[in-house]
């Protein structure tokens, strides 16, 4: 297959005789509820419309699916956008040059602060770092990865109220589903992690959600479907098979209502995410409470498809982590973030995937966002960006 120029190995894929060169995809998840599309690809069987067969297998930490990602244990994940981004540049783990296949998902994680600090008063930033001056004391924050999206939305969210993440509060890193758990005994004054373990702390009465990641950055990325670049240079058919059922199972999930609880009632179970289906269905449909009383609709909740616009590898998502990575002191140095960014990001893979299901792509593969902060981020200038921060390391 070597020999065949890359465009006449293109025009006969086109042409539908280039056969997934690998049956079986082994993809990691961890239990949350944004794992949906992977899941329901499998479930609903769209991946046997491709010609391939995805098996989805639980994993317990984001250090475990980057070791088996690392080691091809793994063929493919759900996973932290800077994790892929991390690993690539030999931060929070072994190097290793990775890939991005798609995002998975935009918006729909939150932070959560406990009910102590809620009953002195702390439920917003402001409030929190007003109360932190008053009782200084040792403030522990818990996030899902050092180099993920948990990390940096809510590093982010803290520095925007003025608090250090780096000097001012003590970070430490909790798997998703044992989030709830360790605040119940007091190990954390607040996290930031994915649904539903935000809205099972409220359930659970142990925590009051603070802020939505949507409220930090409005349609921001957040998972993805990451992968060795190597697994993608040997195995190109079987990434643009995946990235078609992955996307048919993310349209079938955005369609309606219907979908959303049909998916609610799948992946709450063992196998999968393991909880009860009110944990997970009320915040996919952008049904809100703070566990203070407040309740909204939230038009900006977790999206999977929102009609193509979720899943496009924007370069300038991925450069806004290495960004965060710079500000934080996770990368002593200025990377060339967009030459990363497209050695990372297969927008053109993920173009043949779409068109072939007639789903569009976006004109220019930057996207222009205002964050919590005011501070605009359009991919321009990524290094004076990075060192233009108040709040930093």
């Amino acid at each position: 297959m070597s020999m065949v120029p890359p465009g006449v190995r293109s025009a006969a894929w086109a042409a539908g005789s280039d056969a997934p060169e690998k049956k079986e995809v082994r993809i990691g998840f961890i239990p949350l509820t944004d794992c949906a599309s992977v899941v329901m690809a499998a479930v609903n069987k769209f991946d046997e419309k491709y010609g391939i067969k995805i098996i989805p297998t639980k994993e317990a930490s984001w250090a475990g699916v980057r070791d088996k990602l690392v080691n091809g244990e793994l063929d493919m994940a759900h996973v932290l956008y800077g994790l892929i981004y991390g690993v690539h540049m030999g931060i929070g783990g072994p190097k290793k040059d990775m890939a991005n296949l798609m995002t998975l998902n935009n918006n729909g994680q939150a932070i959560t602060l406990s009910k102590a600090l809620a009953t002195k008063g702390a439920t917003d930033v402001g409030s929190l770092a007003a109360l932190m001056k008053k009782e200084p004391r040792e403030y522990t924050f818990a996030q899902t990865f050092p180099t993920g999206t948990h990390a940096m939305w809510l590093y982010y969210w803290l520095a925007s109220g003025g608090v250090n993440p780096f000097k001012d509060v003590k970070s430490i890193v909790v798997p998703p589903p044992q989030m709830v758990a360790n605040m119940r005994v007091g190990n954390m004054d607040g996290f930031c992690v994915g649904e539903p373990w935000n809205h099972r702390a409220i359930m659970d009465g142990i925590g009051i959600t603070a802020a939505t990641t949507q409220d930090v950055w409005k349609d921001h990325p957040e998972k993805i479907l990451g992968t060795t670049s190597e697994f993608v240079q040997k195995n190109p058919n079987t990434c643009r098979a995946v990235i078609m059922a992955v996307l048919e199972a993310s349209r079938w999930i955005d369609a309606n209502i219907s979908n959303k609880m049909k998916m609610a009632e799948v992946i709450a179970q063992k196998a999968y995410v393991n909880t009860s289906v009110d944990a997970i269905n009320q915040r996919i449909l952008g049904r809100y409470q703070n566990g203070l009383g407040k309740t909204w609709d939230d038009p900006n909740h977790m999206k999977f498809f929102n009609d193509g616009a979720v899943n496009y590898p924007y370069l300038s998502d991925g450069m806004w982590f290495l960004t965060q990575h710079k500000r934080w002191g996770l990368l002593k140095d200025h990377p060339d973030y967009l030459a990363v960014a497209k050695k990372i990001n297969q927008t053109e893979l993920y173009a043949q995937a779409a068109s072939k299901l007639g789903i569009s792509v976006p004109k220019s593969p930057l996207r222009s966002s205002k964050l919590i902060d005011g501070v605009v981020w359009d991919g321009s200038n990524p290094a004076k960006y990075a060192d233009g921060f108040k709040v930093k390391v």
